[in-house]
């Protein structure tokens, strides 16, 4: 599922003439399952894996985790909040209830002006997200 959803993305930014090599792409959610710390089984890792053989550049983002143990299982250091305008990608990957918060409008601030967002686990409506699995 990693490689599917990583050309997918892919795919959607270099239609919208988005350069690939060195793009920022935010991860939402690195645990197995939403409102979950669990660790576990995530398969998240395989995304972040698929994009970085792309030469992209990965920020992963999830309130419910412990930033250690992702580091410690994962080699992957979380960042404590994204930043607004910041990135060419966004993949909404679970579910959290803070995640669905947000919102359309707040999730796309995050992104830069030409971005895309996908929504791995419908959490927004069809209209809102550019790309649904």
């Amino acid at each position: 599922m990693g490689a599917y959803v990583a050309s997918q993305l892919i795919k959607a930014m270099i239609k919208r003439g988005i350069l690939i090599e060195g793009a920022r792409v935010l991860l939402m959610g690195l645990a197995f399952k939403e409102n979950c710390p669990d660790l576990r089984n995530t398969r998240m890792v395989d995304i972040v894996r698929e994009l970085v053989e792309y030469h992209v550049n990965v920020d992963v983002f999830d309130p419910w985790i412990n930033a250690q143990e992702a580091e410690h299982e994962y080699g992957l250091t979380p960042v404590t909040g994204p930043q607004v305008g910041s990135y060419d990608g966004i993949i909404l990957a679970v579910a959290h209830e803070k995640f669905r918060q947000m919102g359309a409008q707040r999730l796309r601030a995050l992104g830069k002006k030409t971005h895309v967002l996908y929504d791995l686990k419908y959490v927004l409506k069809p209209a809102e997200a550019d790309l649904r699995l």
